[in-house]
């Protein structure tokens, strides 16, 4: 198999977009669709041949690479897709779609001949833009050969859990990681919040946890986007950290673990969202400490 490969990228978002346009500058011949083709329009300027239909896009596809909001989504775009999809074509699967969303898309896979690969991303904007991204994978090693261009183009490394994707380890992996990252985005937003409230300025807290144990340059990162007022454009936006959230809330349940943080850090996502917050960075998960007036919650 030639390194220079057809892709078609299903979901062009804020991530899909972007490993999109690196695998356009890897040289890959890139066939993209979103739901709101607007979204997608802009990759024609990069050489992208930008369909109508999920059908169109997966015409003649070595690999197709689904970055959509959920399982559910993702499933029903493949679906769509069916009649063109080539067997004996790879799936690279990254949409962060739980552990039982894997493994419905896995059968799908299975009826219709395709190599599946479990394989979501870690990461947000920035490091998509910069062909930065972790990429978590399971799938056969015999056919590892035909999707390593495309991970090395959206990504610096990959990490492989497995050799069946249907399995889900890769999936799994991400969940643990998001639950980090979601509880520690919502300690951020509490400990601004808590400041504001007692008159404490942010940058003693910085300067007293600086350089120890506590210090962290997420914690840094995320208050940055907060204090300057700078949450938008998302680099992962509130509205797919609640789905997100959700999703680890539920596989902890569906495994006898009560996961507390996880489903305050929902709940506190979703009041963001309510307030008018869900298409802003997840760290707008700040404005959750407050009233709709911006004061302190009583």
């Amino acid at each position: 198999m030639t390194d220079k490969l057809t892709v078609s990228v299903l979901g062009t978002g804020i991530m899909g977009a972007a490993m999109a346009r690196n695998l356009l500058r890897a040289g890959h011949t890139v066939r993209a669709w979103n739901r709101t083709r607007a979204k997608a329009e802009p990759l024609a300027a990069d050489g992208a041949h930008v369909a109508g239909s999920p059908a169109e896009a997966v015409e003649g596809a070595d690999v197709v690479l689904t970055m959509l909001y959920d399982g559910p989504a993702a499933l029903e775009v493949m679906r769509e897709a069916a009649p063109a999809l080539r067997s004996g074509a790879a799936w690279v699967q990254s949409t962060t779609a739980g552990i039982e969303g894997i493994g419905d898309l896995a059968a799908f896979a299975r009826e219709h001949g395709l190599v599946f690969f479990d394989a979501p991303v870690l990461g947000t904007r920035q490091p998509a833009e910069d062909g930065r991204l972790l990429v978590l994978a399971a799938g056969p090693a015999g056919h590892r050969a035909a999707v390593s261009p495309v991970f090395d183009a959206v990504g610096a490394r990959t990490v492989w859990t497995g050799d069946d994707g249907a399995a889900g380890t890769a999936t799994r992996l991400k969940l643990v990681a998001n639950s980090w990252v979601i509880a520690a985005t919502a300690a951020v937003g509490e400990v601004l919040a808590l400041a504001q409230a007692l008159g404490v300025d942010p940058q003693g807290f910085f300067d007293a946890i600086g350089g120890g144990p506590l210090d962290m340059g997420y914690l840094h990162a995320k208050s940055e986007l907060i204090l300057g007022d700078r949450l938008t454009p998302p680099q992962f936006a509130v509205a797919t950290a609640v789905k997100d959230a959700r999703l680890i809330v539920r596989a902890g349940e569906e495994h006898g673990v009560r996961l507390d943080v996880a489903a305050a850090s929902a709940e506190r996502l979703e009041r963001a969202a309510a307030q008018g917050h869900a298409d802003e960075d997840m760290a707008a998960a700040y404005f959750a400490s407050f009233d709709a007036d911006g004061r302190p919650s009583r």
